[in-house]
Protein backbone atom coordinates (compact mmCIF):
# COMPACT_ATOMS: atom_id res chain seq x y z
CA UNK A 1 0.00 0.00 0.00
CA UNK A 2 1.03 3.20 -1.02
CA UNK A 3 2.66 5.47 2.51
CA UNK A 4 0.10 7.14 3.94
CA UNK A 5 1.09 7.82 7.77
CA UNK A 6 1.22 11.28 7.30
CA UNK A 7 -2.06 12.13 5.87
CA UNK A 8 -3.44 9.19 8.28
CA UNK A 9 -1.77 11.78 11.27
CA UNK A 10 -3.00 15.03 9.79
CA UNK A 11 -6.53 13.90 9.49
CA UNK A 12 -6.40 11.98 12.72
CA UNK A 13 -4.83 15.65 14.65
CA UNK A 14 -7.74 17.64 12.76
CA UNK A 15 -10.56 15.57 13.78
CA UNK A 16 -9.63 15.52 17.12
CA UNK A 17 -8.50 19.02 17.34
CA UNK A 18 -11.83 20.52 15.62
CA UNK A 19 -13.90 17.93 17.96
CA UNK A 20 -12.13 19.70 21.06
CA UNK A 21 -12.42 23.00 19.46
CA UNK A 22 -15.91 23.11 19.01
CA UNK A 23 -16.81 21.05 22.09
CA UNK A 24 -15.24 23.53 24.43
CA UNK A 25 -17.33 26.51 22.29
CA UNK A 26 -14.29 28.10 20.47
CA UNK A 27 -15.10 30.75 18.05
CA UNK A 28 -14.48 30.06 14.53
CA UNK A 29 -11.12 30.84 13.04
CA UNK A 30 -9.33 31.09 9.37
CA UNK A 31 -6.60 28.01 10.63
CA UNK A 32 -9.12 25.92 11.21
CA UNK A 33 -11.17 26.20 8.13
CA UNK A 34 -8.02 25.83 6.00
CA UNK A 35 -7.10 22.42 8.26
CA UNK A 36 -10.67 21.48 7.23
CA UNK A 37 -9.68 21.45 3.78
CA UNK A 38 -6.22 20.06 3.87
CA UNK A 39 -8.00 17.09 6.15
CA UNK A 40 -10.25 16.06 3.08
CA UNK A 41 -7.44 16.36 1.05
CA UNK A 42 -5.92 14.04 3.37
CA UNK A 43 -8.92 11.66 2.95
CA UNK A 44 -8.64 11.80 -0.50
CA UNK A 45 -4.72 10.52 -0.20
CA UNK A 46 -5.58 7.92 1.92
CA UNK A 47 -8.82 6.92 -0.36
CA UNK A 48 -6.41 6.27 -3.51
CA UNK A 49 -4.25 4.05 -1.53
CA UNK A 50 -6.84 2.13 -0.42
CA UNK A 51 -8.30 1.57 -3.60
CA UNK A 52 -5.48 0.51 -5.07
CA UNK A 53 -4.68 -2.05 -2.24
CA UNK A 54 -8.01 -3.05 -4.12
CA UNK A 55 -9.43 -5.64 -3.10
CA UNK A 56 -7.88 -6.08 -0.06
CA UNK A 57 -8.85 -2.77 1.77
CA UNK A 58 -12.41 -1.87 0.26
CA UNK A 59 -13.69 -2.65 3.13
CA UNK A 60 -11.53 -0.82 5.16
CA UNK A 61 -12.07 2.13 2.47
CA UNK A 62 -16.12 2.15 3.09
CA UNK A 63 -15.67 2.13 6.65
CA UNK A 64 -13.61 5.23 6.21
CA UNK A 65 -15.38 6.77 3.70
CA UNK A 66 -18.47 6.57 5.86
CA UNK A 67 -16.96 7.06 9.22
CA UNK A 68 -15.71 10.44 7.52
CA UNK A 69 -18.60 11.80 6.28
CA UNK A 70 -20.45 11.01 9.79
CA UNK A 71 -17.58 13.80 10.85
CA UNK A 72 -18.06 16.04 8.10
CA UNK A 73 -21.50 17.66 8.66
CA UNK A 74 -20.50 18.69 11.77
CA UNK A 75 -17.34 20.22 10.80
CA UNK A 76 -18.97 21.55 7.93
CA UNK A 77 -21.51 23.02 10.31
CA UNK A 78 -18.61 24.93 12.22
CA UNK A 79 -17.25 25.84 8.88
CA UNK A 80 -20.09 27.20 6.97
CA UNK A 81 -22.05 28.72 9.95
CA UNK A 82 -19.50 29.52 13.19
CA UNK A 83 -19.50 28.49 16.39
CA UNK A 84 -23.57 29.54 16.07
CA UNK A 85 -24.45 27.97 12.70
CA UNK A 86 -23.29 24.85 14.29
CA UNK A 87 -24.63 25.62 17.40
CA UNK A 88 -28.44 26.20 15.54
CA UNK A 89 -27.53 22.79 13.51
CA UNK A 90 -26.19 20.12 16.07
CA UNK A 91 -25.60 22.60 19.48
CA UNK A 92 -27.42 19.26 21.23
CA UNK A 93 -25.48 16.65 20.03
CA UNK A 94 -22.11 16.78 20.55
CA UNK A 95 -22.63 13.30 22.54
CA UNK A 96 -23.23 12.24 19.04
CA UNK A 97 -20.75 14.14 17.39
CA UNK A 98 -18.00 12.78 20.00
CA UNK A 99 -19.35 8.75 18.80
CA UNK A 100 -18.66 9.95 15.11
CA UNK A 101 -14.81 10.96 15.94
CA UNK A 102 -14.27 8.38 18.09
CA UNK A 103 -14.99 6.21 15.27
CA UNK A 104 -13.29 7.81 12.60
CA UNK A 105 -9.71 7.94 14.76
CA UNK A 106 -10.60 4.34 15.36
CA UNK A 107 -10.79 3.73 11.60
CA UNK A 108 -7.44 6.33 11.07
CA UNK A 109 -5.94 3.51 13.39
CA UNK A 110 -6.63 0.97 11.31
CA UNK A 111 -5.42 1.85 8.27
CA UNK A 112 -2.52 3.13 10.11
CA UNK A 113 -1.74 -0.69 11.11
CA UNK A 114 -2.20 -1.98 7.78
CA UNK A 115 -0.11 0.72 5.94
CA UNK A 116 2.86 0.29 8.58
Amino acid sequence: MLDVKDSVERLAWNTEHHFLHIQAQHEFMRAWAIQFELGYTDLRVIQVALQLAHPAQLALLHELTAAYHSVYQYEYAFVAGGLDGFNQQFGGQIAEYERAEKRLLSVLDQVKAVSD
